[in-house]
């Protein structure tokens, strides 16, 4: 059934388009081009431009010489005019980051994660940390738009928390959004870590973001996030992405699900652990119970390998291609032209894991003679998660959604 437009919202709808045009344009942008690039009545611009400038979010003092005739007066983004602060909460780490407007980051800190497998004062711990990086940074409180939380899912949107995460088994349906409004007196919005990685490729990555691409998570779990003409896909729940029990052709160690192929568990740090004491890499004894130790016992992993280390190298590149079969499937699904990988394990897997995916992942994928498929990393780097979450708040406040425009919306 079609719908109707609700005409009240379209001048805000015009200004997002037009503020982020300006964003876009690195080098500046003047009016008449804002006229061309956006198909608005030069009144339009005028109008909106104006509200920009007094609002403080773009400023229009700098001339440029492109060619004959007179200097051109450029639009420019006043990118420390707003801030927002993204938080990741990952099993192992809590990192948090400032961003400005155009997603620099201009203040991080990481902290051990709260609580362990426990969620008590996990809330206050938030907020000591937000209001330390607020102050420790000398951002001006006014200035900041809100506080984007990435966490594990899945996730309860509504409600405002996760629910049942694997990797943290006592955090089952524990409020984390509205408490941290409360504590900080700011805004909060909470979503999946891997869906704000997505905003945070469209939003910050250095190059500009393909429109149809899936971002493939890898950290102590492993998810897809998923980007179609140029929007973040959520699913009906906000749960996109989970992949982790894709089926993969080799067998792996038994998985929570009662099945032994799983993707999840080809990756999952304890079994990785267990395959290189098998192979005789670690010794028998080997305790890496924890999540630091393990994390630190599957560093040591990836070291081995980069270093030569046969057995290592066997495991790793059969995780590997494991991976790429599971995203492939994905990849059919959808019918995406670029994989983007990122998380805080990718950066010390990328330059053993890159090559076999991008050897790997394009013998699966059915449309390989319609279009080409690009396998890349990451600009973000293990902050991807916390940048996502300042991105998630950045993409609310001002990107253009033509949805909003509908009745009922």
């Amino acid at each position: 059934m079609q719908r109707g437009t609700n005409l009240g919202r379209l001048g805000g709808y015009n200004q997002a388009v037009i503020l982020d045009t300006i964003r876009r344009a690195h080098d500046g942008v003047a009016r008449v081009e804002l006229v061309e690039r956006t198909g608005l009545s030069p009144q339009t611009i005028s109008n909106v431009v104006r509200r920009l400038v007094d609002q403080g979010l773009v400023r229009e003092d700098r001339k440029t010489v492109s060619g004959p005739g007179k200097p051109r007066t450029v639009l420019e983004l006043e990118v420390s005019s707003r801030f927002a602060i993204g938080i990741h909460l990952d099993p192992a780490v809590m990192t948090v980051v400032a961003l400005n407007l155009t997603g620099q980051v201009v203040a991080r800190a990481r902290h051990a994660m709260p609580g362990g497998p426990k969620p008590d004062g996990t809330v206050e711990s938030m907020a000591v940390a937000v209001n330390g990086l607020i102050e420790e940074a000398g951002l001006d409180r006014a200035r900041i738009l809100g506080v984007g939380l990435a966490a594990p899912g899945p996730i309860s949107l509504p409600e405002g928390m996760m629910v049942s995460p694997p990797m943290l088994p006592g955090w089952d349906r524990v409020p984390l959004r509205e408490p941290l409004e409360r504590l900080i007196d700011l805004p909060v919005l909470l979503d999946k870590d891997v869906t704000a990685a997505v905003v945070a490729e469209l939003w910050a990555g250095e190059r500009e973001a393909p429109a149809n691409f899936v971002f493939i998570y890898l950290g102590t779990g492993l998810g897809a996030g998923v980007a179609l003409g140029g929007e973040v896909l959520r699913g009906s729940s906000g749960n996109i992405g989970e992949i982790g029990h894709f089926p993969v052709p080799d067998e792996v160690p038994l998985c929570g699900c009662g099945r032994r192929n799983c993707v999840g568990m080809s990756l999952n740090f304890a079994g990785l652990i267990r395959q290189a004491i098998d192979a005789g890499i670690f010794p028998p004894n080997h305790d890496a119970q924890q999540l630091p130790e393990t994390t630190a016992a599957i560093l040591e992993l990836i070291q081995l390998a980069e270093s030569g280390h046969p057995e290592a190298l066997s495991i790793l590149r059969r995780a590997a291609r494991n991976l790429a079969f599971a995203v492939a499937q994905v990849v059919n699904v959808l019918d995406v032209d670029t994989v983007i990988f990122g998380g805080p394990l990718w950066d010390p897997l990328s330059e053993l894991g890159l090559p076999v995916l991008r050897e790997e992942l394009p013998r699966e994928v059915v449309a390989r003679e319609i279009h080409g498929l690009e396998v890349v990393g990451s600009s973000q780097g293990p902050e991807v998660g916390a940048i996502g979450g300042a991105c998630l708040i950045l993409d609310d406040a001002f990107s253009p959604r033509a949805s909003g425009l509908l009745l009922g919306n």
